[in-house]
């Protein structure tokens, strides 16, 4: 009986693929790197906190070893080594950065029980972490890594995040499933946004890549949830409130209220025995 896959044209056709396919990236190996990493900025996410300078400087050191290494493996402009030692020399501002996010969700979450348990267990600060380790390897030129790290923390907490975003202090999502964020959006400081928003373009066409197509969010701005924003030329000023499920495809001046007004009619019949009725 003759097979499909005995087809020798399909079968060269492979061939030729798997060896012109560019050296694959280990996506895990960094994956796993970023998240040594994270535990060693907040020991609150680690199994055994390290208890001396001594360890703490030895992980340090074995961190950037390592990054180095893996940075080897990307075909990049640069020295490895140099940039594994940039990325470490930039880990207080990082800290310091990441601290102000969690005291944000802290302070705008009733549920939230502390700095502790944000850092440990919210997945909106585990993504925006994943985001800022993936963006500060965007902006040093590093290729296709970024991208990985990002979907790794796409796949974990449902928050998609382009590693080009730029994103201000003290960054708060709230829930956060389903939030995608573009890769030329521009995010300011104190910003608070819910579950299911997007911030989006107008367009995906390709000849589009290169300009700002995503919008500008400017300080002190909530996004309630499922509410979408597009276009890069679309400015949310700052102090406003975008309500949940709000479509805007243009800009709003600062301390704007921009509402989605659902009209709901609900009837019932005196009979609670009869058929009740919904018309949304």
């Amino acid at each position: 009986m003759s097979s499909f896959f005995a087809d020798d044209a399909f079968i060269q056709l492979l061939t030729q693929a798997h060896q012109q396919a560019a050296d694959p990236l280990p996506g895990p190996a960094f994956c796993e790197l970023a998240e040594h990493l994270l535990t060693l900025l907040f020991p609150e996410r680690a199994e055994r906190p390290l208890r001396n300078a001594d360890a703490v400087a030895a992980t340090l050191r074995q961190l950037e070893d390592d990054l180095a290494g893996l940075l080897r493996l990307v075909p990049m402009p640069g020295s490895a080594t140099a940039l594994a030692a940039d990325c470490i020399a930039g880990l207080p501002a990082l800290r310091a950065l990441l601290l102000q996010d969690a005291a944000a969700i802290v302070a705008a979450d009733p549920a939230a029980q502390g700095l502790a348990e944000v850092v440990a267990a919210y997945p909106g600060f585990y993504a925006i972490a994943m985001h800022r380790f993936a963006h500060g390897l965007h902006q040093r030129g590093v290729p296709r890594v970024p991208r990985l790290l990002s979907e790794y923390a796409h796949a974990r907490t449902g928050i998609d995040i382009h590693p080009g975003a730029r994103i201000g202090s003290s960054f708060c999502i709230d829930h956060g499933t389903g939030i995608v964020i573009g890769e030329t959006t521009v995010i300011g400081s104190h910003v608070k946004v819910f579950q299911g928003v997007t911030l989006g373009a107008l367009s995906v066409a390709k000849h589009l890549e290169g300009i700002k197509r995503h919008p500008t969010i400017e300080d002190q701005v909530v996004i309630y949830a499922g509410a979408t924003i597009l276009g890069g030329n679309t400015v949310v000023g700052s102090h406003s409130i975008i309500g949940g499920n709000v479509w805007l495809t243009e800009s709003v001046p600062s301390h704007s209220r921009v509402y989605h007004r659902a009209q709901i009619h609900v009837t019932r019949s005196q009979d609670p025995s009869e058929e009740i009725t919904f018309s949304i």
